[in-house]
């Protein structure tokens, strides 16, 4: 059984720090594309930042642009999800996904239609 497991959200003041982190078990981890994603209140899911064996990808978007960096550890089966200079627009519930990778991919997908597997997500409240 496919599992994804997130931790590590919880309320943090303004320019704080959070790692999140993605365990994942049930499939062949280091063959999947893991993404994170975020959804806020009343707001769409936006990607935020993907990464598989030899690449990485986050969102270019002025609001995450050198604040999120993306990591992980196969031998652990984990994907890590650092943020710095938390802002209260980042307050979001916090998905990671999987994907299996395809051989056309030049890149990770940030898109979340690409995975097919969430993990429940952990909440993120910034305060300002």
């Amino acid at each position: 059984e496919v599992q994804l497991v997130e931790s590590g959200g919880g309320l943090v003041q303004a320019g704080g720090s959070l790692r999140l982190s993605c365990a994942a078990s049930g499939f062949t981890f280091d063959r999947y594309a893991i993404g994170w994603f975020r959804q806020a209140p009343g707001k769409e899911r936006e990607g935020v930042s993907c990464v598989m064996n030899g690449n990485e990808r986050t969102n270019d978007e002025n609001s995450v642009k050198g604040r999120f960096t993306i990591s992980r550890d196969n031998a652990k089966n984990m994907v890590y999800l650092q943020i710095n200079n938390l802002k209260p627009e980042d307050t979001a519930v916090y998905y990671c996904a999987a994907a299996l990778r395809s051989r056309l991919w030049i890149e990770c997908p940030i898109i979340g239609s690409f995975y097919g597997y969430w993990g429940q997500g952990t909440q993120v409240t910034v305060s300002s």
